[in-house]
């Protein structure tokens, strides 16, 4: 089987694609045909050794995708060959083939598109976790999204809009702040106007009850300066690279939440917690509520401009890779 491997640390044109032997299951796992695979911006920090996941080298970079059930391992029944399936993994995704751990496997429905599964577990669980579960959101509230045309961002918009909240949504150019209506946001922020008096106008002075920052950078103070009484400050991540200093009296002055949004530890402590969060989601998708967004898709061939392209925010939404 063909998989993508970084042998070195450095940016995404030092990646390779290599012939490996066929993977098979160890005990409780299952091998999976790989469909799609997703990329998200870990991925690219990751191969820079920049993110706190370290897989030693060399490795097949990739944390999620979707595909058919190929082999399953001893204590496996759950699942079975030929089932279809979303995984998260950590590694491996990039790959005609990868190894999961049944319970991190989802099965999926006959009639489900592959690419758009496997834009969900990640950027969707992360986006549902920080705001049902972390930032408590509900119907009537006002969410500000940051980078809301990245793929938690857009999966944010989406996942307010469901919950019954007003989406304010904030971007970077005309573009993104189109693609960002058409998933549902109500009103748009683009970076080029001022932040705190925009947010003022839209909200009539109250600021938003929760606001998503997947972001940090400069625009993460002045939507803190913004955020309403008792509002809720979800830290998603950083993916401007920068890590921002909030003000601590600003959070006493307006009884206000800053709330950390770790993903991945969520999996990892309260599995039983984000199996509800995703089969919530799964309903949805059956009934029509959610579709994973899905923008561009690239060969494995083209894995490392994949990356360079989120790297570079030259693409909206999901992105993933079709071996």
């Amino acid at each position: 089987m063909r998989a993508v491997r970084c042998n070195q640390h450095g940016l995404p044109d030092t990646l390779s694609v290599e012939t490996l032997p066929d993977l098979h299951p160890d005990a409780g796992e299952v091998v999976i045909d790989v469909k799609a695979a997703s990329v998200n911006f870990p991925d690219v920090l990751v191969i820079q050794n920049k993110y706190q996941f370290k897989p030693p080298l060399p490795f097949t970079p990739g944390a999620e995708f979707a595909g058919i059930v190929r082999e399953v391992g001893a204590g496996v029944t759950r699942l079975s060959p030929g089932m279809r399936v979303a995984a998260y993994t950590a590694q491996g995704a990039f790959a005609e083939q990868a190894r999961a751990k049944e319970a991190d496997c989802i099965a999926l429905p006959d009639d489900v598109d592959l690419a758009g599964a496997a834009a969900f577990t990640l950027a969707y669980g992360t986006s549902y976790h920080a705001l049902v579960d972390r930032g408590e959101l509900k119907a009537g509230d006002t969410l500000l999204v940051l980078g809301a045309a990245g793929g938690v961002g857009i999966a944010a918009v989406q996942i307010g809009k469901i919950v019954g909240a007003r989406v304010i949504a904030a971007a970077s150019s005309a573009d993104k702040l189109a693609f960002c209506r058409e998933h549902g946001a109500d009103d748009v922020i683009d970076y080029e106007e001022d932040l705190r008096e925009r947010i003022k106008a839209l909200t009539g002075g109250d600021g938003p009850d929760v606001i998503f920052d997947p972001v940090g950078g400069a625009y993460a103070e002045p939507a803190f300066r913004s955020i309403g009484w008792r509002g809720r400050y979800l830290v998603v991540g950083f993916a401007n690279g920068e890590i921002p200093k909030l003000p601590f009296n600003l959070a006493l002055l307006k009884g206000a939440s800053i709330v950390g949004v770790f993903w991945g530890g969520h999996m990892q402590r309260e599995h039983a917690i984000a199996d509800r969060e995703f089969a919530t989601m799964v309903d949805w998708i059956k009934s029509g509520k959610l579709r994973p967004v899905v923008t561009k898709r690239y060969s494995l061939d083209d894995t490392p401009r994949a990356l360079d392209d989120m790297m570079n925010r030259r693409v909206t939404g999901k992105i993933v890779i079709e071996p």
